[in-house]
């Protein structure tokens, strides 16, 4: 089992920045790839970043590129979601995701946190 906790969440305004972060406990973080969804209000699920074990490789949907850097500090077994110049449409739970495998983004992941809220006024 691997256990996710995010923090980081919050208000902000439109064109602010946050950075989430997500702390992974349970088995050898390194031989997860980790990724990141949002569900916005009465909206699915949808997987917007990924990066791989070693954070050498990296990926992201159209809608956040340029403005969100996924990494990942294996040393403190967390991933990080940076986001800038944020927008009202990023208002969402955002909920971080593990899946054991050398690859870089997956369409289903095995492990998921509870979610932390960012919400971004215009």
């Amino acid at each position: 089992q691997v256990q996710l906790v995010e923090s980081g969440g919050g208000l902000v305004q439109a064109g602010d920045s946050l950075r989430l972060s997500c702390v992974a406990s349970g088995r050898t973080f390194g031989d997860y790839a980790m990724g990141w969804s949002r569900q916005p209000p009465g909206k699915e699920r949808e997987l917007i970043v990924g990066i791989n074990w070693n954070g050498g490789a990296t990926y992201y949907v159209d809608s956040v590129k340029g403005r969100f850097t996924i990494s990942r500090d294996n040393t403190k077994n967390t991933v990080y979601l940076q986001m800038n110049n944020l927008k009202p449409e990023d208002t969402a739970i955002y909920h971080c995701a593990a899946q054991r495998g050398r690859g870089t983004f997956y369409t289903t992941y095995d492990y998921w946190g509870q979610g932390t809220q960012v919400t971004v006024s215009s």
